[in-house]
């Protein structure tokens, strides 16, 4: 319903820009007819006519940017929410059972297991919050050279594990060209953070069949090509530069039930960009699988 009356409301203000655009048109050209004569008074006409249509467009456009802000803000809080609210809520029925109730010990084991898995799902959501909020941050921090394919391997292998995958669902491979080595200069924690978020974000739209491939390769002397291939519900053309913005969330009815903060990929372009890199993502449309390239400086020591 929200969202509903959101659209309502961009809707409006297009429309009225548009009509008092028209009119200021009108306007200028009505002017023009009546002064042509006044070179002065026709000059003058059409300045402030000209400025009228320019504040006309620009406030629209930040009256339909602040309606869309609002309304990915809105949906965030939603997110974060919901992703604080149900561990918590899973951990406090475990507890109040193992109160109230003796339960044996098989039984007693799930249930720590399950609030430990619970536990990692609140700490990730923290986690995701926090790192978006120190990714913006201008401050460099401690770089050194590493090598970027070993830190991929320990991603996919953590990735692998927390997922319960099977190699063949989850694969890497690297594919160096002429003895080129797989070094960068970075921080070593963003740099993982960045690969991780793009391996989960895969893992989590792949639906139930996970099948993504992870290659890593050197295109040339300067350059260092992380791709992340899935096979899941797939990207459309209007969405693909849309989903790096911050809460954004591709709209989705076949994943509807699948949770975030919309900071994921936010977070990897940020980091991205810190280290002179880029990230892009290539989808042949909906239900066709999406690719998401991270790349790097490739340092020469």
């Amino acid at each position: 319903m929200r969202i509903t009356s959101r659209r309502k409301a961009i809707a409006f203000f297009v429309v009225l820009g548009v009509c008092l655009v028209t009119l200021a048109v009108g306007l200028n050209v009505g002017w023009i007819i009546l002064n042509w004569r006044e070179g002065v008074l026709l000059f003058l006409g059409v300045i402030l006519f000209t400025v009228l249509i320019a504040g006309l467009i620009v406030n629209t456009s930040f009256l339909v940017h602040e309606i869309r802000r609002n309304e990915q803000h809105d949906s965030f809080i939603n997110a974060v929410t919901h992703e604080l609210k149900t561990p918590i809520a899973s951990i406090r029925l475990y507890l109040q059972t193992l109160q109230r109730r003796d339960v044996d010990e098989a039984q007693r084991r799930e249930f720590y297991r399950l609030m430990v898995d619970d536990t990692d799902r609140l700490l990730g959501t923290v986690e995701q919050v926090l790192k978006a909020g120190q990714a913006t941050h201008k401050k460099r921090n401690h770089r050194a050279p590493l090598n970027f394919g070993d830190l991929v391997q320990e991603c996919v292998d953590v990735a692998r594990t927390s997922h319960h995958l099977q190699p063949e669902a989850l694969r890497y491979e690297q594919e160096v060209n002429n003895g080129a080595g797989t070094s960068v200069v970075g921080d070593g924690e963003e740099l993982r953070t960045a690969v991780s978020n793009v391996i989960d974000n895969a893992i989590k739209y792949s639906g139930p069949a996970v099948d993504i491939a992870v290659r890593l390769e050197t295109p040339d002397d300067k350059h260092v090509t992380l791709s992340v291939q899935d096979n899941g519900v797939g990207i459309s053309a209007q969405e693909l530069k849309r989903i790096f913005k911050r809460f954004y969330r591709v709209p989705n009815r076949t994943l509807s039930h699948v949770k975030g903060t919309g900071l994921g990929l936010f977070i990897v372009r940020t980091i991205a960009r810190k280290h002179g890199g880029r990230v892009f993502a290539k989808s042949e449309g909906e239900g066709r699988g999406t690719t998401v390239v991270l790349e790097l400086p490739r340092s020469a020591t």
